[in-house]
């Protein structure tokens, strides 16, 4: 009987800890791509995320070499899915950007991140 009761308790917390991993709304792809080259600039950088966002406490900024600003500053929710957030980006020249972003799941979960793209594929 103690070990019936002993893999009925290990099997709920092991379900239970797969849910806590999904508590937090991770990366999940982006546009351009993570670590990717692009031969002309986009307009905008989508980021998708493993869970909805909290709008209020969610954010992004892509920079130059440099850590000058190149986004527009309009970062929001893309309308109709909420788990994407967006920014419209300035004309950028051939370098690499860097993308930083930091969200809140809707379940209050805050994660953040880096990554880079390549404008120019050099």
């Amino acid at each position: 009987m103690r070990a019936v009761l002993f893999l009925v308790l290990a099997a709920g917390l092991a379900i239970g800890g797969v849910s806590t991993v999904r508590a937090h709304a991770f990366l999940d792809h982006a546009s351009p791509a993570v670590g990717s080259a692009v031969p002309a600039a986009p307009a905008a950088v989508t980021i998708s995320f493993t869970q909805n966002l909290e709008p209020a406490f969610s954010g992004v900024a892509v920079t130059d070499a440099a850590g000058q600003r190149v986004d527009l500053g309009n970062a929001q929710i893309v309308p109709g899915h909420p788990d994407q957030l967006q920014v419209g980006l300035r004309p950028l020249p051939a370098g690499i950007y860097t993308v930083t972003w930091h969200v809140v799941s809707v379940d209050t979960h805050p994660t953040q991140g880096t990554f880079t793209f390549d404008v120019g594929g050099r």
